[in-house]
């Protein structure tokens, strides 16, 4: 494995490690106003990965199909969808902001749940960059080395607030600065290992990468839709989750074609 696909792998783990890292410069509490910003910004630029990224390749590589061409980019996509929300039903979990957690009884730790919740939520990340990476080591599929960075740069962005988001509420529990900061780093690690296992399954993936490409972007919608909108949604200052979806979805969206 080279170091330019090191790197890339790597990206989005030091977007979540940064973010992290304002926990040693801020107060106890995030600013609800923040909060909510950094909430719709993370969804905006989710969604528009998932579109620019994942579904709309998923449908080039099928141009010959005409108006088939749909048809494994709408199966992929609801496989993903479908396989989250089997992970969320099965996998015991607690959110932050959650008083009561979510899927079967257990009896796991507040803390292994927060654990179990951060990684259903950053694993179709992972995921997504795994298959972008594993179609441009493959070649001859329409898809460099350059997209793939420009998805984990992306994903990065969105996970510096993400970051944030989660070492924030460790301090604020009464966590220590140093212990707030490595919970919310280590977070981000299940995004290198996703994508490694994906690279490493590519030689079974590569003849499905449209599928797969669907998957990825159907996975992450899940999370915008079941967990990142909710929550931005709720009052006070929900205009201000709108205006930081607009912001990035758009600079995904410029990335995107700039970039890639």
């Amino acid at each position: 494995m080279s170091q330019e696909i090191i790197l890339i792998l790597l990206i989005p783990f030091l977007g979540t490690m940064l973010g992290s890292a304002f926990v040693f410069f801020m107060r106890k509490e995030m600013p609800m106003r923040l909060q909510k910003l950094l909430l719709g910004f993370s969804s905006g630029v989710m969604v528009a990965a998932s579109v620019w990224s994942l579904l709309m390749p998923s449908m080039e590589m099928n141009e010959s199909m005409g108006k088939m061409a749909i048809v494994p980019t709408t199966v992929g996509f609801l496989i993903g969808m479908g396989f989250l929300l089997l992970l969320d039903l099965l996998t015991p979990h607690l959110h932050l902001e959650a008083k009561r957690p979510e899927g079967p009884r257990s009896h796991l730790s507040k803390t292994a749940m927060l654990a179990l919740a951060v990684t259903l939520h950053n694993l179709p990340e992972g995921m997504a960059v795994g298959v972008v990476l594993a179609g441009a080591m493959q070649g001859g599929l329409g898809i460099s080395e350059v997209a793939a960075a420009t998805l984990a740069l992306g994903i990065a962005i969105q996970n510096i607030p993400e970051g944030a988001i989660i070492s924030m509420p460790m301090r604020a529990a009464g966590n220590s600065k140093w212990r707030s900061f490595v919970i919310g780093t280590l977070s981000g690690a299940v995004e290198p290992i996703g994508a490694i296992l994906v690279i490493l399954l590519s030689s079974i993936l590569i003849p499905f990468v449209p599928y797969t490409l669907a998957f990825a972007a159907g996975a992450m919608m899940y999370v915008v839709v079941e967990e990142l909108i909710p929550e931005a949604s709720i009052e006070p200052h929900s205009n201000l989750s709108t205006i930081g979806f607009a912001v990035g979805f758009s600079l995904m969206m410029v990335l995107d074609v700039v970039l890639a």
